[in-house]
């Protein structure tokens, strides 16, 4: 298959997907961008939620990981289910309560203004590291097999995709997203589908074959029992579980999609929904990196060095030209989704959170969307700085790598959530920077000599627990008993 129809391939698919948008964003006001007005269906969200829960690095790493690491990714994947029901019933009941446009004004609601930046402040941070990452690895796949070498190419397709991105997202954000978001996760559905079927047939195998076979091979194993390796069932459950609170429940982009359902009964079937159907598709990636490995075995291909790689090398080189087609349109589709609700959602937090736009009286509609206009093209190009810093750090292996900095960035807004909602003590405002900027580092700490302190033993992803933890008894001290409750807490232990 030919790069040139590939290219053609991509440019219709971004028509398709631009008209879609701009059929859902006329006459979108701020409010449409930031909350989708709250007339979004519950359930076109919870079906476009599972294309920005995914990503391009599930369709890339987590298939490439079962030749080493097997099935144990659905570990994580059992603690996400429980945290999708800890989010339903215990934080959207917040959200809906107090009407928020941004999660964050929880944080100035219950702690005050510094609380507050600071949360939001972890949230921007966070997102930005974890959008750009994504984007660097789907940019730099797309590269490596497609196009020519060399940094200037690679700068030029990263300044193309995110070109892409703004001009649907730039009017109608949420209203936008959530619809683009659906077609999105068709596309990525029908790749990872017709190539699991494809090299099923090709190897001739029929389903219970191929699970035999599978199992023969040793990879549908599941828990893992060495509680010294950071692959030990309870710290992959529960890092899957906070991980699931914090880049969902916590995660302004998650979220912003959830509050603009209807009603908070709606948000929760969505969520529900949502969380069983997300379980099966991660089930099957991982069936589809073990269908990988058995055709790599079958016609004696050599593995690539870099499990990352794994997909696509099979894709685009040894299997017909329509599945390379099928692949990189489901690659594309798994990148926007994650891309494009970061960038509204950065969009969101920097203008209402940092700014202040919506509490600002001195400054009209018009005056509003100019700065949000201003700030959504600022964080474009804050993507692409990012996108290029990843490229020369090269790292592979993406999944791990984002696991960790999600323990680190996202512990402190676990802690600071999981304080407002199960106390009711008051912090001294100004002092929670300081925790939230000290816990992280005492964690790298710990993690680094994890070792020395017990040998053989790692840190999971049960990182952003502790993090969380030590987050909250650092708040604790902080803080005082208080007899009258603010207006967030008013509302949330009624």
């Amino acid at each position: 298959m030919s790069s040139t129809w590939i290219a053609i391939s991509i440019f219709a698919y971004f028509i398709f997907l631009f008209i879609i948008a701009w059929a859902t964003s006329r006459n979108a006001t701020n409010d449409a961008f930031f909350r989708g007005s709250k007339a979004s269906p519950w359930y076109i969200v919870a079906y476009g939620m599972i294309g920005t829960s995914l990503s391009g690095i599930t369709f890339i790493s987590v298939p490439g990981k079962v030749g080493t690491a097997h099935f144990a990714y659905f570990q994580v994947v059992i603690g996400y289910l429980i945290g999708y029901f800890i989010i339903a019933f215990v934080l959207l009941p917040v959200y809906y309560k107090l009407n928020l446009t941004s999660i964050y004004t929880y944080l100035q609601k219950r702690f005050g203004n510094s609380t507050y930046k600071t949360g939001a402040s972890f949230f921007i941070l966070s997102r930005t590291l974890g959008a750009t990452l994504r984007l660097y690895l789907v940019i730099n796949i797309l590269q490596y097999f497609l196009l020519p070498q060399g940094m200037s190419y690679y700068i030029l397709a990263s300044f193309i995709i995110l070109v892409m991105i703004l001009l649907y997202t730039f009017k109608g954000g949420v209203k936008s997203i959530v619809w683009t978001d659906m077609l999105q996760t068709t596309f990525m559905l029908i790749a990872l589908i017709t190539c699991v079927w494809f090299i099923k047939n090709e190897l001739q195998l029929s389903f219970g074959g191929l699970l035999g076979s599978l199992k023969d091979k040793g990879y549908t194993e599941i828990f893992m029992t060495d509680w010294l390796k950071g692959n030990y069932f309870l710290k992959q459950i529960l890092g899957g579980m906070f991980i699931t609170i914090s880049m969902t429940g916590l995660d302004q982009e998650m979220m912003q999609k959830n509050i603009s359902c209807k009603n908070l009964g709606e948000a929760q079937k969505n969520m529900i929904t949502f969380s069983f159907i997300l379980m099966l598709v991660n089930l099957l990636f991982l069936v589809l990196g073990g269908v990988l490995y058995l055709y790599c075995q079958a016609k004696g291909i050599s593995t690539p060095e870099m499990t990352d790689n794994l997909f696509p090398t099979i894709a685009i080189q040894y299997l017909p030209g329509f599945i390379t087609i099928i692949f990189v349109i489901g690659l594309i589709s798994a990148l926007f989704p994650s891309a494009d609700g970061a960038l509204t959602a950065l969009t969101s937090s920097i203008c209402i959170d940092i700014l202040g736009i919506h509490d600002n009286k001195k400054i009209d509609e018009g005056q509003r969307t100019r700065i949000r206009l201003t700030v959504h093209f600022m964080m474009a190009f804050v993507f692409l700085l990012f996108v290029i810093g990843f490229k020369i750090l090269n790292k592979q292996a993406i999944i791990d790598l984002l696991l960790k900095i999600t323990g680190y960035t996202y512990g402190p807004l676990l802690g600071l959530f999981m304080f407002g909602i199960l106390t009711k003590r008051s912090l001294t405002d100004k002092l929670a920077p300081l925790v939230c900027v000290s816990v992280p580092a005492i964690i790298y700490v710990l993690d680094i000599n994890a070792n020395r302190f017990i040998p053989g033993f790692n840190f999971g992803p049960e990182l952003i627990l502790w993090n969380g933890l030590l987050t909250f008894i650092g708040l604790f001290i902080i803080s005082s008993p208080t007899p009258k409750l603010s207006t967030a807490d008013s509302e949330v232990f009624k």
